[in-house]
């Protein structure tokens, strides 16, 4: 005996999760309904099965195959147009006329009892037996009426409350003897219960209902969506669950990872290699999909995830369906019965009322309230380029894939034929994306010059002086080891302009990539002396005259990455006592956490004071920035290290200009004037440093973070050229940091971050200059408000986060205290808080 599959409805109802494919593909704890359909086949002895299909019909075919997987014998009959019910089992006549056969839904949960259907069907000499079944609530369905011997009195399909005379509800599962089909118009759409059986019934033809015992739930809305899922868990229905039952209701499949701090309240189901950290909180009826996310301060509940989701840090979800390949970031809220379909990204702290709808596709902008379903508007794109290039999470926002049509866009804004310097940190996840970009540039008729794992100031000098056009390199996004950060160069090796970040950002977003032929697929080289090209460079320009002299020691800190890929060859030629500490590449932990952090650098403070060193510098990861400890073991802040560097160089040069942003304390005005030097105050973009560092009469940059620009070095952040150049200032000054850092006034600078809806601010921005219109006002990045007596605040908002950053300098820490309170306030005010 064979079965008859029915696999062509849309499932209109289901949008957005039935948008880009077919209802019976619908996971109901991680296997589709059709495929618990089938199973239940299979355990009533059918092997052999006809699927009929329509909608998205090589999904079905290409999903399910031969049956072989399942032990079972599949055949496809495909519709052209829709036939209706009758009429799809008639396009498979050909299969099915040599015996009885059975008709079933394959977009319905179920565990009816199909044997003792059959047994009543034969038994009572049916030419069709209808499953039916009792239900609450028959609107939606089609209602049949039967006498005691079980023999069809009466059908009506989806009464309105008036006509309703019976709850046993037609389950679209029928026994039908092969005759039936001689009651079907070929190549017609026809119906079973409007059109076939009242015209049977009328005839006096014997037709059936069976009543069935077991569960049955027509999974035609997101509310029977959920409740099946729940039902699976709850016991309600017998289907087959892929997982191991762990603790009573809590169902884990197989390669899932779930902390031991994780909080799990049963039933619910952790699809395989799934990852639940700890602090997330999974709650009743809550389903993961395969290789599924759940990061720290989540909380899920009654949420179905599909497969490939990522559930970012502090998100919400309650009652809500998620489709596969979707990011919800950090503290999304999705809320009761809202869908959000395929490949959608949700951004940090966006808000889904309860029962929006999120077609597949989009981007939902950070901090944004969405009160009305999103289905006809074009895809919103982010801004592709943050403050480190294009930042995102590994293998979630960051994967091979955007590398590739990123380095794709970026090779179609250059010349076929042209040069791009490639480069790493010793990250493996790093690893393995450069070699997707370099697969794309190849692809794309670029040349690669592959510096593999190395510094990302030797990256930037290289691009700069080996005819390159440009560059890119992959770091771990600093202080976060699940994230990388993929940073773009010009051919000066600085990141590229904005114009340049619009320019790659309009051709990724239009997937405009030019193609390469054949002949002309570029080619990948390895520069055989890079390290030392930088370094004889780095020994050439920089004055470190006086170093062998001053018989100096330092203590060094790689910091586990790649600078010392460069400091043995550097430090062997420049006459100084060193003593390194975390010289190698740690491609384990390639950042470190802000605890980590603290404690090498207390490592590193002791062992300056123990060996009485002149001072003690640690690298970040990559070699850009720099922390300083003085003699005396005490660590600089950054602020105050950018002002004894400056002090150095402006007493050394007495001229020229130095570049630094609007938000460094105007104490660094100060020094410039005692030594005849000039300050030019830039925009906090590095890309504004760069500029200004390649003016003729610049002497000095920084950032008031650690990084440092050398400009007779080159107009870039360079860890390894300051500290080259902070020993021979040292060594000829004859005066330590700490005595230094002691003739500079103290700073009073203070800085505060105020939450700020992404939607509130322009309004914030445009308050802020309401509210300073008697006082000086200076836009070069932001608004600083500048008082006569030259205290100032500045308030610029985040282009990233839903936040407003402020800085406030007075005469003393009481005054800045005071500004910064009141310009928090207009903030605050004006951001509806």
């Amino acid at each position: 005996m064979k079965a008859v599959v029915m696999a062509g409805g849309e499932g209109t109802r289901l949008r957005p999760m039935t948008a880009n494919q077919p209802k019976p593909l619908l996971p109901v704890i991680n296997r589709p309904i059709m495929e618990h359909v089938l199973r239940l086949l299979k355990r009533h002895g059918f092997t052999e099965t006809v699927v009929t299909v329509q909608f998205l019909a090589a999904l079905v075919r290409n999903y399910f195959g031969d049956g072989d997987e399942l032990g079972m014998s599949l055949h496809y009959a495909t519709e052209d147009t829709p036939l209706g019910t009758a009429g799809s089992v008639k396009n498979a006549a050909d299969r099915l006329r040599d015996d009885r056969f059975l008709v079933i839904s394959g977009d319905a949960l179920t565990d009816i009892d199909l044997t003792d259907m059959i047994r009543f069907h034969r038994e009572n000499g049916a030419m069709v037996t209808i499953g039916l079944k009792r239900v609450p609530n028959p609107l939606e369905f089609g209602i049949v009426i039967v006498d005691d011997q079980g023999r069809v009195e009466r059908f009506l399909e989806k009464p309105t409350w008036g006509q309703v005379f019976s709850d046993t509800a037609n389950t679209g599962i029928y026994v039908m003897e092969p005759e039936v089909l001689d009651e079907i118009a070929a190549g017609e759409s026809v119906d079973w219960s409007g059109d076939v059986f009242p015209r049977l019934l009328e005839r006096g033809a014997p037709l059936y209902g069976y009543v069935a015992d077991g569960y049955w739930e027509d999974v035609g809305t997101h509310e029977s969506y959920l409740k099946a899922q729940a039902d699976v868990l709850s016991g309600r229905v017998k289907v087959d669950i892929d997982a191991f039952e762990v603790s009573p209701g809590i169902w884990v499949a197989e390669g899932a990872s779930v902390d031991a701090d994780a909080v799990l309240k049963g039933p619910l189901y952790i699809g395989d290699y799934a990852k639940v950290e700890a602090g997330a909180e999974l709650r009743e009826y809550t389903v993961l999909g395969s290789n599924a996310v759940v990061r720290e301060g989540a909380f899920l509940h009654r949420a179905v995830v599909h497969d490939n989701v990522y559930v970012g840090p502090s998100a919400h979800l309650r009652g809500c369906v998620i489709g596969k390949n979707t990011d919800l970031m950090t503290a999304a809220r999705v809320e009761e019965g809202a869908v959000v379909g395929d490949e959608c990204i949700i951004e940090a702290e966006a808000y889904l009322s309860s029962g929006v709808k999120i077609y597949p596709f989009k981007t939902i902008e950070a901090g944004a309230v969405i009160n009305n379903s999103v289905i006809w508007e074009p895809r919103a794109q982010r801004n592709l380029f943050g403050p480190r290039g294009v930042s995102g999470l590994v293998n979630v926002e960051i994967t091979p894939e955007l590398c590739v049509r990123l380095a794709s866009a970026y090779a179609t804004t250059l010349k076929k034929g042209a040069s791009v310097i490639t480069s790493r940190d010793s990250s493996r996840a790093a690893r393995a994306l450069k070699r997707a970009v370099i697969s794309a540039l190849n692809a794309s008729a670029i040349n690669v010059l592959d510096l593999e794992a190395s510094p990302l100031p030797v990256a930037r000098f290289h691009t700069a002086r080996e005819n390159a056009v440009g560059g890119i390199a992959l770091r771990t996004t600093p202080g976060d080891p699940q994230s990388v950060d993929i940073v773009f160069m010009d051919e000066h090796g600085a990141d590229l302009s904005p114009a340049a970040q619009r320019k790659l950002d309009r051709v990724f977003s239009r997937q405009e990539f030019r193609r390469a032929f054949p002949g002309e697929i570029a080619e990948l080289s390895f520069p055989a002396r890079a390290v030392e090209d930088y370094t004889h460079e780095l020994l050439r320009l920089i004055d470190i005259s006086g170093v062998r002299d001053a018989d100096m020691k330092v203590v060094v800190d790689c910091a586990g990455g790649t600078s010392s890929l460069v400091l043995p060859s550097l430090l062997g030629r420049v006459g100084v006592d060193v003593l390194t500490v975390n010289n190698r590449l740690d491609d384990a932990s390639p950042t470190e956490t802000l605890a980590e952090r603290r404690r090498d650098l207390q490592r590193l403070s002791e062992l300056v004071s123990s060996s009485r060193a002149a001072f003690g510098v640690r690298f970040d990861p990559v070699g850009e920035r720099v922390a300083l400890v003085d003699e005396m073991g005490q660590l600089i802040s950054e602020e105050r290290a950018l002002l004894v560097v400056l002090d150095l160089v402006a007493a050394e040069r007495r001229g020229g200009r130095v570049a630094l942003p609007v938000t460094t304390t105007r104490v660094a005005e100060q020094v410039c004037r005692f030594h005849g030097v000039q300050a030019e105050w830039t925009s906090t973009a590095i890309d504004a440093l760069t500029a200004a560092a390649r003016g003729p009469e610049t002497i000095f940059a920084a950032d008031g973070r650690g990084g440092f620009i050398v400009p007779e070095f080159g107009p870039t952040v360079d860890g390894l050229a300051v500290f080259l150049r902070l020993l021979g200032l040292v060594a000829r000054t004859r005066l330590s940091l700490s005595q230094i850092d002691a003739r500079i006034p103290e700073a009073k600078l203070l800085r505060r971050t105020v939450p700020t809806p992404w939607a509130a601010k322009g309004a914030v921005m445009r308050s802020v200059i309401e509210a300073a219109e008697h006082y000086r006002i200076d836009t070069t990045d932001g608004v600083r408000v500048v008082a006569e007596d030259g205290s100032w605040a500045l308030v610029l908002p985040d282009p990233t986060e839903a936040v407003t950053h402020l800085w406030a300098e007075g005469f003393d820490v009481d005054s800045a205290q005071t500004l910064i309170e009141h310009w928090a306030r207009v903030v605050e005010e004006a951001a509806g808080g």
